[in-house]
Order: C-alpha cells, then structure tokens, then sequence
C-alpha cells in the first residue's frame, strides 16, 4: 500500500507540472490541494489520511494541537530553509520529520521592481484606461533617476533591489537595526542615520526585513506619517512589518502617493477585504517567490526529500 502525500496550496497545479513524482510512484501517491483551508478543522479533515505532507512558504500553521489531530503524518516538507509557523519541538514529539528545501532570492527583487515601476509610471491605471476606451494618457509619471530609494533591510534580497536601483540612476539609502556603515559601502548605497531619517527623505521605500519581535509593527502610522506625500511605499517582504490600518488610512486620506503591497495580514485575502478596494494601492497575491524556477526547485526537492526519507536518510531537515 503506497503512502498518501498531500500538497497543499497548490493554486496553479504546479507540483506536478514541476517536479518528476515518477522517482516515487511506486511508493507514494500524491494528491494535490487547490483550494486554501481557512480554519484548523477543515485542514485537519483534509490532512487525515496524510502520511506525507509538502506545505507552500509560511502559508499554513503547523502548531502542536495539528499534529495532534494529524496520527498518520510522518514527514512535513516545507518550501525555503526557514519557516516561522511550524511548532518543530511538537513535531518532533509526535514523531514529525520536518524538511526544507533551498529557495531563490531572485523571484522577489524583480517583483520588487514590477511594483515599483508599475507605481511610478501608474500602468495598471494606463493599460485600464486604455483598454476601456478612456482617456488617452491619465497619469504624469514619476522619476527613478536622481530619487532616492530608502531600504529597510540590507540583506540577501534588499542588497540586490539595490544594485538595481544604482543602474536606474538613483540614490540608494538603507537602514536596518544591525546595519553597519561598513556593510552599506560594501553594497554601495549610503547608511541612513536612522529610520526615520529613511522614511522623511526617500521617494520610494522598500521593506526587505525578516519578520521578528524587532521588526512586527516596525512601519506604524507615526511611521509612515513621515513620508512624503509624493513617496511611495512597497512591501515584499512580510505584512506584519507594516501596520496594515495605518496603511490603509494613508492611502484613503492621500497622505501618500501610493503603495505597492504583495503580503497580507491574511492569505489568501478573503474577498472583501479592505486592501482588495483601497485607493493608489497595487497589490498583488503574494507573488514574490512565484516563478518557474523557484517552483522548480520546491516542488523538485520536495520529491528528493521524500526520496530521502524513504531511504532512511532524510536531507536538509529543519530548523
């Protein structure tokens, strides 16, 4: 009898497409989840014959009381080396091998960029007007080159979005709680004295944080009272570094110029949610780590994990 792996939040049947199961066939058959499961009940019910499981980023909650509810599970395989929403001391006792695979920094820098230059030049608002017979030419766009670009965050990701913005012809700023002076040569841009220095001279901000107690609520309206009314702000990153009420009241009352958004407080975004309607807002569904390639690798690794684990040998467990 072959074990049962679930895949969960597979929205565009992508597992499949992207990774050869053959390698386990004979073991293990694979059944797919398009939908996503809101509450703990209905993915406890879903989960109930799984022996295997391959969860998509940090997504779905893994806490204690699931893997209580889950007997059968034996083997979670989670998308990236990191994931901040599985319980692994629960895992561990119940018997649970948590495993990763690598993920490609690539995929969020250019949406990074696919939203702050759809922003600037206002092309979602263009390519509409254009295609429903309104006005020819609506929005006047804004500049990249000599504008300051502020990062929050300097890491593997923001570095990148960086060397970016210094081709464009832009002024690059960066700040984070650890960064250094030395770190901020290195990749070119200059070291803000502080956030708040960031956020009340830069045109366009770009948050590229990991989520932790340091940076939860880091952008709160005081924050982002700091902005210009002409500045822009983007997040690829995590929704809890940005109080979303705040940003909302910003974007409706104008206070920015607007906002480019690809994380939400809940995903996916239930249908009337706020962000769905709000104004100079362009959002996307979480697409930052949605690319061929990085699907590839997720879903291509997930089969050597489990191959791995069959054999008793399992690889790149977590955390």
């Amino acid at each position: 009898m072959r074990l049962r792996c679930a895949v969960l939040d597979d929205f565009q049947h992508a597992a499949t497409e992207f990774a050869d199961w053959s390698r386990v066939a004979d073991r293990v058959e694979v059944v797919t989840h398009p939908r996503h499961y809101d509450d703990e009940d209905a993915l406890a019910a879903a989960l109930a014959d799984a022996d295997i499981v391959v969860t998509l980023r940090e997504r779905v909650a893994f806490p204690a009381s699931l893997f209580a509810r889950l007997p059968k599970l034996r083997l979670l395989v989670a998308s990236g080396m990191r994931n901040s929403v599985i319980d692994y001391a629960a895992a561990e006792a119940h018997g649970v091998t948590v495993c990763g695979t690598a993920s490609s920094s690539t995929p969020p820098v250019e949406l990074t960029w696919a939203l702050i230059l759809g922003l600037a030049r206002g092309l979602v608002a263009e390519s509409n007007a254009l295609r429903s017979g309104g006005p020819w030419q609506s929005t006047v766009g804004a500049d990249l080159h000599g504008r300051r670009l502020g990062l929050l965050g300097l890491g593997k990701i923001g570095s990148r979005v960086a060397r970016v913005g210094l081709a464009f012809g832009m002024e690059v700023t960066a700040w984070s709680q650890n960064l250094t002076e030395e770190r901020a040569r290195e990749a070119g841009v200059r070291l803000a004295a502080s956030k708040e220095d960031l956020l009340a001279s830069s045109d366009f901000v770009s948050v590229h944080l990991a989520l932790s107690d340091r940076t939860r609520g880091l952008l709160g309206a005081a924050e982002l009272a700091l902005l210009k009314p002409t500045a822009y702000l983007v997040n690829t990153s995590r929704a809890a570094i940005v109080d979303q009420d705040a940003l909302l009241a910003a974007l409706h009352e104008g206070r920015i110029a607007g906002a480019g958004v690809d994380v939400f407080d809940t995903e996916p975004l239930p249908a009337g949610h706020p962000m769905r309607t709000a104004p100079r807002l362009l959002a996307t569904p979480h697409l930052g780590y949605v690319s061929r390639a990085n699907y590839t690798t997720y879903y291509g690794q997930a089969v050597e994990d489990i191959e791995a684990w069959l054999a008793g040998s399992p690889v790149r467990r977590l955390p």
